[in-house]
Formats: structure tokens, sequence, C-alpha cells
């Protein structure tokens, strides 16, 4: 897409893809019934970057996102960028104002503002709503993000056009039933064949973005929107009802001093699963777990990998066997579940029995728990 010449090495030609791509077969890249995504052959939808400059925008310069559709041979077959559709996003004149003297500067280089940040790009997909006759949901059409704008947005393959968009004024009164999104990740509309299918799932960050007025918690306007918990919202796409959601709340965790206990600010994203449960992916921790519609944890895993971020995680995805046919299939096993009032640890042969810290109301033969001290200590 772009000849790119970096100071020392040779030039060369870059798509400058980042955060997503999807592979023709398949709208949103998890397991769908029968939308198999291409292995060989067909095209891939990605989302890149360029570099531009826009006076309507900022006179700064800006990392553009663009998102291109390419055949398997590598022929660009579809261009979109964000830039050129900046009065269809649907900024406010303060907003406006923030954007155009800070628009998310990155300090990389000479700096580049970040000023909309996609991070995910799928199709629709069959779905009821074009069945019925509603053209902005034609499965050809695109959904995305941006992180930055807090925005979500649908676009028509056809004309390029946004014929359908959440916030980024989230006083919009049809949009006070969802309440202000921020940040947010990985928006798709459930494939056709899993529960729910043709509402909107994502993750919604809470964090901080957005342009607006300037406030105590922004001087400037810029990430002016801020909440230190998240969300996974699904939702009519007609009517903007929320069908279900998770959050602390829903956790169990129901005083609002505890909403931060579910929160990852970066990255994550959310899987409808074909027994209607729901795989999320809280990114910051690089926790990956399943629960129920009815909000039962039933699946956890913690990242146990440590880098430069943490244990960071961006996206995970449940697959069949099938799309890993390399890999033995094990036994899948039941797994009861946990009893924690007769949790116990167990102590290791020499231990002595009474060398213990209870823990619980009365005496030895009420507690609940019974922790060696050796074990304490460590």
């Amino acid at each position: 897409a772009e000849l790119i010449s970096d100071p020392g090495e040779a030039p060369r030609w870059m798509a400058r893809q980042h955060h997503d791509y999807q592979r023709e077969g398949n709208p949103v890249g998890y397991y769908a019934p029968g939308m198999e995504p291409l292995t060989t052959g067909g095209r891939t939808t990605m989302l890149t970057h360029r570099n531009v400059e826009n006076c309507a925008i900022s006179h700064k310069r800006l990392l553009d996102d663009a998102i291109l559709e390419v055949s398997w041979d590598g022929d660009i077959l579809w261009r979109w960028s964000a830039s050129d559709h900046f009065e269809e996003i649907g900024f406010s004149k303060s907003a406006k104002r923030s954007l155009a003297r800070n628009p998310n500067m990155l300090q990389v280089g000479e700096g580049f503002g970040d000023w909309m940040h996609l991070n995910s790009v799928s199709k629709l997909g069959p779905n009821r709503w074009f069945d019925a006759g509603d053209e902005r949901f034609n499965p050809d059409n695109l959904v995305w993000s941006s992180r930055q704008g807090n925005v979500l947005a649908i676009i028509d393959r056809k004309s390029g056009s946004i014929v359908w968009r959440v916030g980024p004024d989230y006083n919009r009164s049809e949009l006070r039933k969802i309440g202000q999104i921020i940040g947010p990740h990985h928006v798709h509309m459930i494939p056709r064949g899993l529960p729910g299918e043709g509402n909107m799932l994502v993750f919604d960050n809470g964090g901080w973005a957005g342009y607006g007025e300037p406030n105590p918690g922004s001087k400037n306007g810029v990430n002016y929107a801020n909440r230190a918990y998240s969300r996974v919202l699904e939702f009519d796409p007609t009517t903007f009802e929320i069908v279900w959601q998770y959050t602390a709340k829903e956790a169990g965790l129901n005083v609002p001093v505890f909403e931060h206990r579910f929160y990852s600010s970066l990255v994550s994203s959310a899987q409808r699963l074909p027994n209607g449960n729901t795989l999320i992916t809280e990114g910051v921790d690089g926790r990956v777990f399943e629960i129920t519609k009815e909000h039962e944890l039933v699946w956890e895993y913690v990242n146990p990998y440590r880098g430069e971020h943490g244990s960071l995680v961006y996206r995970a995805y449940r697959v069949p066997y099938e799309w890993a046919p390399q890999a033995e299939r094990k036994e899948e096993k039941p797994v009861p579940k946990l009893d924690v009032t007769k949790l116990r640890v167990p102590q290791s042969e020499g231990d002595l029995t009474d060398a213990g810290v209870l823990v619980g109301p009365g005496d030895a033969s009420d507690a609940q728990y019974c922790v060696p001290t050796a074990a304490i200590e460590r």
C-alpha cells in the first residue's frame, strides 16, 4: 500500500496493517456455523495506517486509519480512509476544537495525531435486519470501533458513507439507554447461527478517551470522558436497547466501590459461543474467562507469561478442534463446581496437624479453612 523508507533500510512496500484483519468466508474471525474462513485464496479485509495532512481536522500531521480489502495476490480492491469522512463521524463543535488543538499526539519521530485509533473491523455477514429490508445492515457492510473517538460505526461498502453510528455524543436520546461508551474494542455483529445473532457485541473498556469541553478530568478537552471500570454490552442495533451485559455488578460485586474489579482500560474483546456463553478477554490483566447468560463463571485462564507490558492479551478466541487439526483432540471432562465451604489445603507428610491457622467463626471444629502456618508464611 505504501513505499516506506526507514533510516538505514532499503525502501520496501508495506501494508502498515494494525490491530485487526479478517479473511473471506467468515465475517468476524471466530467460529460461526457454516462460515469457515478461507485459508487459501479469497480476500482479506485489514486495518492499516497512513500519514495524512487534513486542515479540516487539524493543522498537525495525522496518523490516519484506513481499511483495505486485498486479493490473495495482494492487489488492493477497495480502500476507505477515516479522514475522508470526518464530518460524518458527528463530533460536536467543542470536540472539533479540542481535536484540532491536540489530535491525540503521539511522540513518535516528529509526532503524529492518532486522532481516531480504530482497533477492529469486520463485515456484518448475513443478518435478520437486512433480510427485513434495512439496507444499513447489508452483509458486505463493515463495522468498526474507535478507541480514541468513542465511536462505533457501520460503513456502506458501496458508497463508503457511514450509515449507522453510536457516539461520539451519548446525550442523543436514543443512546441514553446505552450510556457513555469509552475506549471501545472489538465491536461486531453476532454472526448468524449463534445465540444473540444480529445483536452488536462490544467490550466497553472505560479508561480515558474522546474529545469535548475541557473539564476537571481534562484541561484541554482531550480524553474528556473517564471511567474506571469496564462493561461488555450486547445491544439491539436498531433500538439501542441493552439485551445483555457484564460488569462487576453482574459478577456479584454489587457495591459501587468495587466497580473497578472488572476493568481493562486497553485492548480486550468478547466472543459469543455456540452454547450461549460469552468468552471475555480482560486484556490488561491477561485474563480470559467464560460466563453463562446468567453470569456464572464456568472457565478461566490467566496468562502466566509476562513481558514488557505485563501479561497483556489483546484478544482471545475459542476455536473448534477442527480448526487446529494438527493438535491432538483431548477428551473433555466435566469439572464439578467447587464447594468453597469444604476447601482444604492438603498437608504434606510430616507436618504438624495442629500447626495451622484457623480462619472462621468459633473454635477449631467450626472453622471453614485450615491452612498450615508455614504456607501462610511463605
